[in-house]
C-alpha cells in the first residue's frame, strides 16, 4: 500500500489546531455532524413503537417482530463498513452528506409500505444510510477538533442521539392522544425519519476536507485553509473561492489494504479488536432493551395503554438518559474514556443482574424504573458515549474511518442479535428477568474487553496515537534490519 506520510511525518502543522480552543465553526461541524445522529436513533429506535401498532394490524408473528427491529442495525453494519472504507480510499468529503440521502430515501419509502415485506427492505435500506453515517461523523469531528476538547466535541456529536431518544417517544405520545387512526401514525413516525437528514444535505456537502487526511493526501493548500477554518473560525476555501470545492487529496490505496494494514500492526488490531468487541456487546444490551422496552413495560403491565407506557419510555428517556450524555460531556477529558466506559459497563451489569435477581423488581413498577433508569443513565455516562469516540482518536488517518466502520458495524451486528433476541426471551419462560440477566453478563464482558485492551486517548494528539499503534511493527522492522 502507498501511503502519503505527511500526516505523520508534519505532526507539527496541526500544533495550532491540536492546541485550539473551540470555535464556531467546530460548533458548526458538531451540530451538522451530530443531527446524522439525532436522525439515526429517531429511525432506530421509533420502530419499537411502530411494530406495537403494526402488530394487531398486520398480524405478525414474533418472528416477524424481531426480524423488523433488527433489520436495519444488520443493514447499518454492512453501511458503517463501506462507507468506513470509502472514506479512507476517497476522502471525507467526497461522500459526506450522500449517506442522509440513502437514509431519507429508506425512511420515506417505510412511510408508504403496503405489506410487511416492503417495509422490511425499506429498513434495510434506511440503516445502510444510518450505518455510513457513524464512521465519516465521528472521523470528521475527531480531526477538526484540539486535544483537549476533542472527546467533548466527539461526545457531543453522538450526543445529539439523546434528543433523537425523545423526540420520537414524544411525537408518538401526540399523535397517539390525537385520535388519529393507528395506520395513519405508524406511517407519520417513520416518514418523519427523512426530515432532520434531508435539512442538514447542503451544509454538510460545503464542509472542507478534514486538515488530516488533505495533509495525508498531498494537498497542502487544503490542509492550511482547513485548519485555518478550524482555529480562526473563518469559513473561506482554498484558492479564494467562495463555495468549498471538492477535494484534491488522493491517498492511493485498494480496497483490501486498510484492512491489511490492521493485520500487519499487532497493537492496532488488539485496538480494533477492543472497540468491536466492546461496542458489539454495549449495543447487544442497549438496543436489546431500548427497542423492546415497549415490549417489557406492557409485560409488567398487561392493562397499561400503549400511550401510557410510551409515556414512561419517554420519562425514562428524560430523566435518566439524557443526564447520563450530560455527565459524560462534562467529564469525558478530565476522567478519561477508558475509566469511564469499564466504570459504565459494571454498573449496567449490576443494575440488570439486581432487575434479574429480585423478584420483587418485576413485580412493582417503581423499583423496576428505578433501576433500568440507572441502567440507562450508566449505558450513555458510560460505553454508549465512548464506544463511539474511541474508533475515531486511536487509528491512523489512512485507516481511520476503516477502523470506526468496522467497530460501528460489529456494533450494529450485536445490536442486531440483541433487538432480534430479546422478544424471543420475553416471550419464553425467561421473561423480563432471564433476558435482564444474559444482558448483565455481555455487559460485564465488555468490562473485561476495555479493561484489557483499550488504551487511554485522553489528551492526546491524533498524530501520537497513529505512532503508538503502529510502533511495535516499526521496531521490529528496525532490528531486522
Amino acid at each position: 500500500m502507498s501511503v502519503n506520510g505527511g500526516a505523520a511525518g508534519a505532526a507539527g502543522q496541526f500544533d495550532a489546531l491540536d492546541d485550539s480552543k473551540v470555535t464556531k465553526f467546530q460548533w458548526k461541524i458538531m451540530f451538522v455532524s451530530g443531527m446524522g445522529f439525532f436522525t439515526d436513533a429517531y429511525d432506530l429506535f421509533v420502530i419499537g413503537i411502530v411494530v406495537a401498532l403494526l402488530k394487531p394490524e398486520w398480524g405478525l408473528s414474533t418472528n416477524q417482530v424481531s426480524l423488523l427491529n433488527s433489520v436495519t442495525l444488520a443493514a447499518s453494519a454492512l453501511g458503517a463498513i463501506v462507507f468506513g472504507r470509502i472514506a479512507d480510499m476517497l476522502g471525507r468529503k467526497k461522500i459526506y452528506g450522500y449517506e442522509v440521502l440513502i437514509l431519507a430515501i429508506g425512511a420515506i419509502a417505510s412511510a408508504f409500505a403496503p405489506n410487511y415485506w416492503f417495509l422490511l427492505v425499506c429498513r434495510a435500506v434506511l440503516g445502510i444510510g444510518i450505518g455510513g453515517d457513524y464512521p465519516v461523523s465521528a472521523t470528521i469531528m475527531s480531526e477538526y477538533s484540539g486535544k483537549k476538547p476533542r472527546g467533548r466535541m466527539v461526545g457531543l456529536v453522538f450526543a445529539m442521539q439523546g434528543a433523537g431518544l425523545l423526540v420520537g417517544p414524544l411525537l408518538a405520545s401526540l399523535l397517539l392522544a390525537s385520535g388519529l387512526a393507528d395506520d395513519t401514525i405508524w406511517r407519520i413516525l417513520l416518514g418523519f425519519g427523512a426530515i432532520p437528514g434531508l435539512a442538514v444535505f447542503y451544509l454538510r456537502r460545503q464542509i472542507h476536507e478534514t486538515p488530516r487526511f488533505a495533509a495525508a493526501g498531498g494537498a497542502s493548500d487544503e490542509a492550511e485553509a482547513a485548519i485555518k477554518a478550524a482555529t480562526s473560525g473563518s469559513v473561506s476555501s482554498p484558492r479564494g473561492k467562495k463555495t468549498v470545492a471538492e477535494s484534491s487529496a488522493k491517498v492511493p490505496q485498494s480496497a483490501a489494504d486498510g484492512f491489511k494494514m490492521f493485520l500487519r500492526h499487532r497493537t492496532m488490531l488488539l485496538w480494533l479488536i477492543g472497540t468491536a468487541s466492546a461496542w458489539a456487546l454495549l449495543d447487544f444490551c442497549y438496543y436489546g432493551n431500548s427497542i423492546s422496552t415497549p415490549e417489557i413495560l406492557a409485560l409488567l403491565n398487561p392493562k397499561a395503554s400503549l400511550l401510557h407506557n410510551t409515556l414512561i419510555q419517554l420519562a425514562i428517556f428524560a430523566i435518566f438518559a439524557v443526564p447520563g450524555y450530560i455527565v459524560a460531556i462534562l467529564l469525558l477529558d478530565k476522567t478519561g474514556r477508558r475509566r469511564i466506559q469499564w466504570f459504565g459497563f459494571g454498573m449496567m451489569a449490576l443494575m440488570f443482574l439486581l432487575i434479574g435477581l429480585i423478584p420483587a423488581v418485576t413485580q412493582n413498577a417503581l423499583p423496576f424504573i428505578l433501576l433500568y433508569g440507572i441502567s440507562y443513565f450508566f449505558t450513555e455516562f458510560g460505553p454508549n458515549t465512548t464506544t463511539f469516540i474511541y474508533p475515531a482518536e486511536i487509528f491512523p488517518v489512512e485507516v481511520r474511518t476503516t477502523g470506526h466502520g468496522i467497530s460501528a458495524g460489529a456494533g450494529k451486528m450485536g445490536a442486531f442479535a440483541g433487538a432480534f433476541l430479546f422478544p424471543d426471551m420475553l416471550a419464553s419462560s425467561w421473561g423480563v428477568r432471564g433476558a435482564e440477566i444474559v444482558a448483565a453478563v455481555v455487559a460485564a464482558a465488555g468490562l473485561l474487553i476495555t479493561v484489557a485492551l483499550l488504551p487511554e486517548p485522553r489528551g492526546r494528539s491524533l498524530e501520537d496515537l497513529a505512532e503508538e499503534a503502529k510502533a511495535p511493527a516499526r521496531r521490529e522492522l528496525e532490528h531486522a534490519a
